[in-house]
């Protein structure tokens, strides 16, 4: 029994490394996953073009300048 992993020898260190991996692929594997899924959340961009300039007012009085 290893208590301590400075006392350990090679193969304990081989173990916790090969532990380590497994586990970080699991999670990374998890991850890819659960995001690829597509809910219909997604936002498309929309072009708009210029079209006429025109002038919008609140009321039909005329501005002189």
């Amino acid at each position: 029994m290893n208590h301590s992993i400075y006392s350990a020898d090679r193969t304990t260190h081989l173990k916790i490394v090969v532990v380590a991996l497994v586990a970080g692929i699991a999670v990374a594997g998890f991850g890819i996953s659960a995001r690829s899924t597509d809910d219909g959340y997604t936002q498309t961009a929309r072009v708009v073009k210029a079209g006429k300039a025109m002038m919008l007012t609140s009321s039909d009085a005329s501005l002189v300048r």
